[in-house]
């Protein structure tokens, strides 16, 4: 489940990039993300927390949803710009940045990173140069829309992190895509022009990003953690920024240049340090140490 999750989430960088030549990006989002709430309403209806759903949490999901909301229109929304003006692998391997943004902002809150995260962020820092700083020492505009939405992402994960003990999963994200979509759409008529006539025609793009990435994706993502250890399930989840590599290669013809392909190398070396349990490296030390003895 937590692999097709990470299957879809990839694939939908596609969708994004192809929904672009139809639509701009408020709009693009905010249909997308209205269409991900509608999806979740039946899932909603079927979904039993175990604790129920009392005043008070029904108070945190609410509080959940709104904030995840706003998070998420932000998140998107610099993302989908950003994706106008770059590549579809690159920016799938950006936006998984955030997995090892996650745990520093964890010194925010007095949370002590392991000693793989500073390794993994200076792989990670390595990575982006080659991925996206030119040899003449300037980065497109693409890929530093892309680069805000991963802190944004991170932030946005943190959020999930507070408010999902106290609140019902599926029906906070229910209400943070509605909340994002609505915002979406009045950013859409203020500074765009949104025309039915292209949303029709971008069908296909949106019903894959909204109904496969935010609703199927999600409450896959839900059911296959309920029973996965964390790191491990946010190992497999990171595999998006792989999955939207080939799906830009296979798709759209994409392709990277050798120094792009050496900074994907070490993005994606330091998106799985980050994940690896600490235990897990301590063991493997520990063989290396005793196969020298």
């Amino acid at each position: 489940m937590l692999l097709l999750t990470a299957f879809i989430w990839g694939s939908a960088f596609v969708a994004q990039s192809t929904g672009m030549d139809y639509l701009r990006p408020f709009t693009f989002n905010g249909v997308r993300s209205l269409i991900g709430g509608v999806v979740l309403l039946p899932v909603l209806l079927l979904w039993r927390p175990s604790g129920g759903r009392s005043p008070q949490v029904l108070r945190q999901t609410w509080r959940g949803g709104l904030c995840c909301g706003v998070i998420l229109f932000a998140a998107s929304s610099f993302q989908q710009f950003g994706i106008a003006q770059t590549t579809v692998g690159k920016a799938s391997f950006i936006t998984a940045l955030y997995i090892v943004l996650v745990p520093l902002a964890g010194l925010l809150f007095r949370k002590r990173p392991a000693p793989q995260i500073w390794v993994a962020v200076a792989l990670g820092a390595l990575g982006l140069y080659l991925l996206c700083i030119t040899e003449a020492l300037s980065i497109s505009a693409g890929d530093a829309l892309v680069m805000v939405c991963s802190f944004l992402f991170a932030a946005h994960i943190l959020v999930i992190d507070y408010f999902s003990p106290r609140a019902d999963g599926v029906m906070m994200s229910c209400i943070q895509f509605f909340v994002a979509g609505v915002l979406g759409v009045l950013c859409a008529l203020l500074f765009e022009s949104p025309q039915w006539q292209d949303i029709l025609n971008c069908w296909q793009p949106l019903l894959y990003a909204g109904a496969m990435s935010c609703g199927v994706a999600y409450t896959l993502q839900i059911l296959g953690q309920k029973n996965t250890d964390p790191a491990v399930a946010s190992l497999i989840l990171s595999l998006e920024s792989v999955f939207g590599a080939l799906c830009g290669w296979l798709l759209l013809g994409e392709s990277f240049s050798g120094r792009e392909f050496a900074g994907v190398v070490l993005m994606f070396a330091a998106i799985l340090l980050a994940q690896l349990p600490a235990q897990w490296l301590e063991a493997l030390w520990g063989k290396l140490a005793r196969k020298r003895r």
